[in-house]
């Protein structure tokens, strides 16, 4: 396991993922539990990227219930098909809001929040939780992002 990481801000944007995806292979290699990975997963993408807010959220009946995570207090509880979070949960699929304000439904648990990425965690073809990356500025998140963004949830649901 690593106990530090090695950041480079000055990097492309791929070449920040590209340095930090096997750092966090480390982190996640050899630890078994969920929890303790997702902690690490929202703290090195945090500490890379500096998003304003960056975390998980796990399906617990038909809710969102927040889970680890990196940044100012959040909702605790989503509702499916509600907001970004529980859109990209019933649609199971990546969803990338350029400006949160025109989303239809979307709820503000920070008002600085102006752009998102939310990521589906899916493992046995069931949605288990989702990945979620909010920026304070806007159309801060595009195709890279998720791309990578998909290989560190692989690497977080294989281990």
């Amino acid at each position: 396991m690593a106990e530090d990481l090695v950041i480079n801000k000055t990097a492309t944007k791929p070449q920040q993922y590209e340095s930090l995806i096997p750092q966090i292979e480390g982190l996640l290699s050899g630890e078994t539990d969920f929890v303790a990975n997702m902690a690490n997963v929202s703290a090195a993408l945090k500490e890379q990227f500096n998003w304003f807010w960056v975390g998980f959220y796990l399906v617990k009946g038909e809710e969102l219930v927040l889970a680890p995570f990196q940044g100012p207090v959040a909702c605790t509880r989503i509702k499916k098909g509600r907001g970004v979070c529980g859109s990209s949960w019933a649609e199971a699929k990546t969803l990338i809001v350029p400006d949160v304000d025109v989303f239809p439904g979307h709820i503000a648990c920070a008002s600085a929040s102006r752009s998102e990425i939310v990521l589906p965690l899916i493992k046995d073809g069931e949605v288990i939780g989702v990945l979620d990356v909010d920026s304070e500025f806007l159309n801060h998140f595009d195709i890279t992002d998720q791309f990578y963004l998909e290989q560190v949830i692989k690497l977080l649901l294989n281990n």
